[in-house]
Order: C-alpha cells, then structure tokens, then sequence
C-alpha cells in the first residue's frame, strides 16, 4: 500500500480550502528542505539547497487543490443547491458522496428519482443546476443550522489499489504532490531547488502565477496528472496517454508550447535511464506551466504528469508503476540539468 499516495488523496483539499493538504506535505518535507514558508494565496513553497555545482534557480510545482463543489442555498426541504468548483462532466455525480463543510457532514448528490421522470427526461444528462445535496436536513432551517452558504464540499473516495493500478479521489494532482515530495526527500541537487505546492489550479493557475514571480526561476518543470484516454473508443482508437506505458510529457496543450529544449531533455533522460515515457498528443488541457513560463520576463517550463483515468470525477485511476516512473524521471531529469540547456544564444 502506498501510504504517502492514500493520505494526500483521501485529504480534502477543495480549491481555496487547501489547508488539510498543505499540512500533511509540511509534516513530510520540513525535516528535508532548508526553509519553508507560506505565501498570501496559501502556497507552500520550500527550498532545498543543492551541492553548490550550479547557480541555476530550479522550480518544481505541484498544485494542491483538487475539484469539489459550493454550497449556494437551500431547498425548503432541507437539500443543498450547490455551484461545481474547477471543470466537472455532469454524469458523473448523481449518487456519490460527499462531505461538506469544515464539519465534514456527510451528504449524497441527487435528483429526481428515475421512477418519476418522464420518458423524454430519462434520456436526457441532469443539468447540475437541478440535482442537489441531500444531507438528512428536515428542512431549510435544519440545513442552514449545518451548512453555511460558500461552504466547500469534497467526494468521499477511499484509496484502493487494485493489481498495478491505483484507485481515489484527487489524483489530479496529488500524484504530484507525492512526487514532489519524493524529490525533496532525495539526496540535494547540484542546485538549490525551489518547491512550490500550488493553490487553485482547477479555478485558474492562481496559485502559480503568484509562485512564478515570488520564485524568479531560471527553469521550472511542473508536475501533474494527465487525463488517460485510453478505454475502447469506437470514433476514435487512437489514445492520449495510455495507463501503464510510463510517464506523460507534455509539448503543447490548450494554454502553452513546452519548452523544446526541456522536452528534448526529458526524453533523452527517459532513454538514458531505460524508463517507459510516452508523449501527450498535443492540445486541449492546460497546467501549471502555462502561468509559470509567463512569468517576470518568461520562464523556460515543461510538464511530466502521471497517466489518470476519469479524471475530474469522483473517482481516478493511475498505474503504480507510471507513478513511480514519474519520481524516477522526474530526479534523473533534475539531476542531469545544465545552465547550457536552458542559456538562450
């Protein structure tokens, strides 16, 4: 059982309500980073001094926060109406449970039950701004007893791991949040490196656009989880990453082109170090990457993400094995970096 990975899942860790994450990485690195502190918009940023082999300033960012929903009223019978925090596909929420609040409140996502719908609306999606949070409330008054209005809800998904894969909540991106940890718990790097864990990334790259500045890197690599589309698709066989076929590099997504050096370095460190590595087809998406190489007067970036099925939804699943291979490209590449690679002529 992979402990680091079942404790940063099962963690609430809501866009802007990133706090119980936050303390868990703390508790993790502060015994292998030099300093640490927090910033206004509540990143976690720490630096590792290196061996003093290079001056490079070298960025690693990992965002915190994962999906979840608002509260925004109440019904007369004691439902929740809520709003879906980052980018959700409606389907995927009837039925599960959630917990809501600071109190963590358990409730379950429903709609009306399929008995009394009509034939023409059980063929269509339920729009989210019909389906509500059933918390066990009598009525308005007993639910807003509970829950405030601008209160935060997250799923209830427990860590599993099921053969070579993995299955929770929140892969995206505590996947790399536990990387990056790994990284900080190696051995120092021929520079001093900067680790920063990301606020508000599903609502905006908000976290990182402050980091990229506060942090003035020379070079900055992001890590993250990729969607996997890689199930039987009859309009389409061709997959964007697939689960098992290593780590996911990423060239050009909606937001952002790579850095070509940086992706060059990555592979050619995949290969040296005999590690599976597969690049992302080009387009739709977008990470950290995107806030932090528009920083100052720009930032030399790229991403290396761990393969995720169902991503945005209750429930995700990564293969152990890509996860792995993530913290071992992730070092090699690291490790292997030179002020000549990222020195524009």
């Amino acid at each position: 059982m992979n402990q680091l990975l079942k404790n940063l899942t099962e963690a609430v860790g809501v866009s802007s309500y990133e706090h119980e994450v936050r303390a868990l990485i703390l508790d993790l690195i502060k015994d292998h980073v030099d300093t640490w502190h927090i910033d206004g918009m509540g990143n976690l940023i720490a630096l590792k001094k290196g061996t003093g082999a290079s001056d490079l300033r070298v960025l690693v960012d990992a965002h915190m926060d994962e999906v979840g929903l608002m509260i925004t009223g109440y019904d007369s019978n004691g439902t929740l109406k809520f709003e879906p925090v980052g980018g959700f596909n409606e389907r995927t929420l009837l039925g599960k449970v959630v917990q809501v609040g600071p109190q963590k409140i358990t409730g379950v996502i429903g709609a009306r039950p399929v008995h009394l719908l009509t034939a023409s609306q059980r063929g269509s999606v339920v729009k989210i701004e019909t389906m509500r949070i059933d918390i066990g409330a009598k009525d308005k008054d007993a639910a807003k007893g509970k829950v405030k209005v601008g209160q935060l809800a997250a799923f209830v998904t427990e860590y599993e791991e099921v053969g070579a894969c993995a299955i929770g909540k929140a892969f995206d991106n505590r996947a790399g949040c536990a990387a990056l940890v790994e990284l900080l718990q190696a051995a120092p790097y021929p520079f001093d490196l900067t680790a920063s864990f990301s606020v508000q990334e599903e609502v905006g790259l908000r976290g990182a656009a402050v980091v990229g500045y506060s942090a003035a890197p020379d070079v900055a690599f992001v890590l993250e989880s990729t969607p996997a589309y890689d199930l039987p698709n009859k309009d389409d066989a061709s997959p964007n990453v697939a689960l098992g076929k290593g780590p996911s590099i990423y060239v050009m997504d909606r937001v952002t082109i790579q850095d070509p050096r940086l992706v060059a370095h990555i592979t050619k460190t995949a290969v040296a170090h005999d590690i599976p590595f597969q690049i992302r087809r080009p387009g739709g998406g977008g990470t950290n990457t995107a806030a932090i190489q528009r920083a100052q007067a720009g930032v030399p970036a790229a991403t290396i993400a761990v393969p995720g099925r169902h991503a945005h939804t209750p429930t995700m699943m990564i293969n152990l094995e890509d996860y792995a291979n993530v913290v071992k490209l992730a070092e090699a590449t690291l490790r292997s970096l030179t002020p000549e690679l990222v020195q524009r002529n």
